[in-house]
């Protein structure tokens, strides 16, 4: 995500594949405390306390943002100023993470500017302050919930994809995911959501010279969302035909160490691993309610991205593979099976080349709103590689918030994710070349 917009104001892993990272961390005061909060957010939010976030927010300058936003909110004298006050706040953010990132204005820390952690911990502060907030005209729980939706969507670029009309421009939408698995390290980053930061608003151009134009979004990792419809309400605008509908689309997370994959078949299944707000979900993936839809609700949904073309391009430094792999109950059967090869006919998922976390639903969901809308839409899911702390960095009891190998894998697999999507735009823009199984 590369911007060519400006700030609206001046408000001073691994989404892993079948299995995530195992949270070792073991129970604390923290945990405790934080199973009583009064929503998913309030869970995140407990984690401000621990030195890690704190640090991050220091160093990158964004120490600001929670003060700031909560003398902002005292301002205010009704819920028409605070609603109005709130959006634009969370907008602001959003444009100084993506400033930041893409190099614009001073980088107001030590942290390198790629970093995207600073975006998520800012986003907290602000929620906290909002959910805390004791405004002198009263408000009930309704109106705060709706601020702060407001306040996520803005923060999170969903309220501000703008793809460009014209037959000159290609148009291309990316998401990303928050970081996770934080109890296990706080200091975790999700390269995903990096990407996010540095591509959106950024025009690039293929080999041929072609313009394509890129918007992006990151999403958090709350089972709660999206089952709310945050994937789908944020989409749905851009996969729909007209002059601004997307071209091609891919969502991103993090996924295995060392490589890329391009996952070729997505699951209709929740594997019940917990999320940010520590909350599980063991289901079918549930389909919001007003959106378009495929009925029946299909158990597994594909690819149309050039997987073949990604796979065998070399666009850096690591290897991008095209997986095929899935678990799913066969017809008639009751145990799950790995299948190397994809599904067979008539079978129920149980993971789909990305898993059964939140990577495999973002692509699911994606995909299942691109065959009700437009088929012929381009769009999939790329898991990028897990994103590692340097040797003698690897504990979060002792290490630093950041080191040189650190910042160094997380540039790479920026640069390499910005290449992937001009490689998959140069075959859907070509003739009779780059089909998905060449």
């Amino acid at each position: 995500m590369r911007r060519i917009r400006t700030g609206l104001l001046t408000l001073g892993a691994a989404l892993t594949t079948a299995l995530p990272l195992a949270l070792t961390a073991p129970a604390t005061a923290l945990d405790r405390a934080s199973n009583t909060g009064p929503s998913p957010v309030a869970v995140e939010e407990q984690r401000l306390a621990l030195e890690a976030p704190r640090e991050i927010l220091r160093r990158s300058g964004f120490g600001d943002v929670g003060p700031e936003f909560t003398r902002g909110l005292a301002a205010t004298r009704s819920y028409g100023a605070a609603k109005r006050y709130v959006a634009r706040a969370g907008q602001e953010l959003w444009e100084r993470a993506v400033d930041r990132v893409q190099g614009r204005g001073p980088a107001g820390g030590t942290l390198s500017r790629d970093d995207d952690r600073p975006l998520y911990w800012a986003r907290l502060e602000m929620t906290r302050a909002l959910r805390e907030w004791q405004p002198s005209f009263g408000l009930s729980d309704a109106r705060r919930a709706a601020l702060s939706g407001a306040l996520e969507r803005a923060s999170r670029g969903e309220d501000s994809i703008g793809l460009p009309a014209g037959r000159r421009v290609t148009r291309v939408v990316v998401t990303g995911f928050d970081p996770f698995q934080l109890d296990a390290d706080p200091r975790r980053s999700n390269p995903s959501g990096a990407a996010a930061l540095a591509l959106d608003g950024t025009t690039v151009r293929t080999a041929s010279g072609k313009r394509v134009r890129i918007e992006t979004a990151v999403f958090p990792v709350r089972w709660s969302d999206f089952a709310a419809g945050t994937v789908e309400h944020t989409l749905l605008p851009h996969f729909r035909p007209g002059p601004h509908q997307a071209d091609l689309f891919t969502t991103i997370s993090q996924g295995r160490p060392g490589r890329f994959d391009v996952e070729r078949t997505n699951g209709a299944w929740r594997g019940g691993y917990p999320d940010n707000a520590r909350e599980s979900r063991t289901e079918t993936v549930p389909v919001p309610r007003g959106v378009p839809t495929v009925r029946p609700q299909p158990q597994w949904t594909g690819t149309t991205l050039p997987y073949a073309a990604l796979a065998g391009s070399a666009t850096g430094p690591y290897p991008v593979h095209d997986n095929t792999e899935v678990t799913e109950i066969p017809a008639g059967g009751s145990e799950p099976v790995k299948r190397p090869d994809g599904p067979t006919p008539g079978s129920t998922a149980r993971a789909g080349g990305g898993g059964d976390y939140l990577s495999n639903e973002i692509a699911y969901r994606a995909t299942l709103l691109r065959d009700a809308v437009d088929p012929s839409l381009s769009g999939g899911h790329l898991h990028t590689p897990v994103l590692e702390f340097g040797p003698g960095n690897t504990d979060p009891a002792t290490g630093e918030v950041t080191d040189p190998d650190f910042v160094r894998n997380r540039v790479a697999i920026v640069g390499q994710v910005r290449e992937l999507v001009r490689k998959a735009v140069s075959c859907r823009l070509s003739v009779g070349g780059c089909m998905m199984g060449k």
